[in-house]
């Protein structure tokens, strides 16, 4: 195509020349008002003539065949990311980069995928691959914004604190920018413990809470032992800490070591 154009503009520029030189065969004086007029007559209409070719010229590019595939990829790109992204906890914004597939065969089936360690939001990549008749798959850049709320510190927190409500406030951001595990409620935080200290302002991830104790090392507590059709009831000693979900040894009044599943109420459970 650029070949061709490239044939058509010099075609343009021989016959603005001799149509120069039949204006000058017209008018010998060159200072001639006729001779100028004929000059200036050919050059705007061969401009116009190349202004016109070159209009044509990007058209067919910008609706060639390359340039639809190029579109196909990007549209099945973001059809992926905004599916994957339905669920997300705030208002998505999605830009899709520059992307150059001329030199790839021609394609009619497409699929996006996500590559191995990708996290679909910040400035990421979303594959799209060729599923026939020619298989081969390229890398679409993508930059995903999320903004909404998310859960800060209202003040220091030191580690063991147990948190109120009056410890953190919400702010609003893109999260795309925050680390994995930053809370978007703070309800899901309060009740429990800081695992290590945090500064006043600082997000708040679930990894950097711990749930309260409903068992604590030395007490005594109810243990339940259930199985199909029957639950026995015994007392021993909690020989470790647990949270509700976590796994507590208890010393039973027998001398025997036990394990079961610490329960809300502070009882430990162990099922047959």
């Amino acid at each position: 195509m650029l070949q061709i154009f490239l044939a058509f503009i010099c075609t343009i520029h021989a016959i603005e020349e001799i149509g120069i030189f039949l204006c000058l065969r017209q008018n010998p004086r060159q200072n001639l008002p006729e001779y100028q007029q004929c000059v200036l007559a050919i050059r705007q209409n061969m401009q116009m003539l190349i202004r016109l070719i070159s209009g044509f010229a990007l058209l067919a590019i910008v609706h060639s065949p390359k340039a639809a595939e190029t579109d196909i990829v990007l549209e099945t790109a973001e059809r992926y990311v905004r599916l994957q992204t339905q669920g997300s906890p705030g208002k998505v914004q999605i830009t899709m980069g520059k992307l150059d597939v001329s030199r790839l065969p021609s394609c009619t089936a497409h699929e996006a995928f996500a590559p191995p360690g990708t996290r679909l939001s910040g400035k990421t990549h979303v594959g799209v691959r060729c599923l026939g008749p020619n298989v081969w798959s390229v890398l679409v850049p993508v930059q995903i914004s999320i903004t909404g709320n998310y859960v800060t510190t209202a003040r220091p927190l030191v580690a063991g604190q147990p948190i109120t409500a009056a410890d953190l406030t919400t702010a609003t951001g893109d999260l795309s920018n925050l680390p994995t595990g930053v809370l978007g409620d703070p309800q899901t935080a309060i009740g429990k413990t800081m695992r290590n200290s945090l500064g006043v302002g600082q997000p708040l991830r679930s990894d950097q809470l711990l749930a309260p104790l409903v068992v604590r090392q030395g007490q005594t507590v109810r243990v339940i032992s259930a199985g199909p059709g029957f639950a026995v009831t015994s007392e021993g000693k909690a020989m470790n800490n647990a949270a509700e979900g976590q796994i507590a040894q208890v010393r039973m009044n027998s001398g025997q070591t036990v394990s079961g599943v610490a329960r809300a109420d502070g009882s430990v459970e162990i099922s047959f």
